[in-house]
């Protein structure tokens, strides 16, 4: 694929909306382009982060570790980020990300990402209305389950 079309790709993910292109072409080029199959792992819970993915084409599970075997917990899709909470907080991997379909994403390395959060705050703020509406929607569901779980009780 060429860079103009990775270019215009990246401009497509919320996250890189407002980054201008020649910096998105930078980005472009000093990302790797990755392909898996249905059912490649990107990442596993627990693995170093070393980048972050940005998903081009194709679905990926979020699976996690849990006391009652693996759950996934969400889905990515085209547009969307993967893998940057690991890098942000310099923790390991929170979760498993495999591929559902043939998928096709950007790979950012850490310092690369990291570089463009330094450059662009209103990156940095996107991120953190990406971060903040996950959480939203994991703190609703957990919610949920407790009311599911206290109603079974009873």
């Amino acid at each position: 694929m060429l860079l103009n079309d990775e270019v215009g790709m990246l401009r497509r993910v919320p996250l890189f909306s407002n980054v201008e292109p020649a910096k998105l072409k930078l980005l472009a080029f000093t990302s790797d382009r990755v392909s898996y199959g249905a059912g490649q792992i990107l990442f596993r819970q627990g693995d170093e982060g070393d980048a972050a993915y940005v998903v081009l084409s194709g679905k990926a599970d979020i699976i996690v570790d849990s006391p009652g075997g693996q759950v996934k917990v969400a889905e990515v899709e085209p547009n969307e980020i993967v893998g940057e909470i690991a890098i942000l907080c310099d923790v390991s991997r929170t979760a498993t990300v495999q591929a559902s379909m043939p998928l096709e994403a950007l790979r950012i390395r850490k310092d690369h990402f990291l570089r463009l959060l330094r450059e662009f705050p209103e990156m940095t703020i996107e991120i953190i209305r990406v971060l903040a509406d996950r959480l939203g929607h994991t703190t609703a569901e957990l919610s949920e389950a407790r009311s599911q779980e206290r109603q079974a009780k009873h």
